[in-house]
């Protein structure tokens, strides 16, 4: 069984906030466990400050390793000047280096087969260059994952999702990977 955080718990919070803020939640753990815990007790007190701190310490790393902005600027305007051919090779590049075999598929609505672990997921990319994605596509995708069986199905874009298909694939488990998180998979 998979576990899945919350989008919306402290964890889940914190590790897209900046690192000083959790640094900031263990000062203030270690101060109140200093005031108001009896001397003996203060290193217990200041042990509810550890998951805090291994929050703190996992977003410093990701904001240490983050490509700077004038890098994924860099990295969009290549992406963009792709033709398709060129785009759907680097991508299916950048699956196998992620450990997944990956399948062309002949279909409209689905461009890749990716296998990993066991898990077959279907994933759409010809629009990759459009500004706006909607909710055409995600349907179509829907259905070629079901119509081949596959456990999951992941929409790639560079442009904005509108809030319609956004819901819609939080609906139907889709997963988006637009904007930053498609250059990411092109960075590592």
């Amino acid at each position: 069984m998979k576990f899945k955080m919350s989008d919306k718990s402290l964890f889940a919070i914190l590790l897209r906030s900046p690192s000083w803020i959790s640094f900031a939640v263990v000062a203030v753990f270690a101060a109140a466990s200093v005031a108001l815990l009896p001397a003996q007790y203060v290193p217990f007190g200041m042990m509810g400050a550890f998951p805090f701190l291994a929050i703190g310490c996992i977003t410093a790393w990701r904001q240490w390793h983050a490509p700077s902005p004038a890098r994924l600027a860099d990295m969009q305007a290549k992406i963009s000047a792709m033709p398709w051919r060129e785009f759907s090779v680097a991508l299916e590049q950048s699956y196998l280096r992620r450990g997944s075999a990956v399948t062309p598929l002949n279909s409209p609505a689905a461009d890749f087969s990716l296998l990993k672990n066991g898990s077959t997921t279907v994933v759409s990319c010809k629009r990759w260059k459009a500004t706006n994605h909607g909710i055409e596509a995600l349907r179509d995708l829907v259905a070629e994952k079901d119509k081949r069986g596959a456990d999951s199905c992941a929409y790639l874009g560079l442009g904005q999702v509108t809030d319609t298909a956004r819901a819609f694939a939080q609906t139907q488990g889709i997963r988006l990977v637009a904007g930053e998180a498609l250059l990411q998979l092109f960075l590592d």
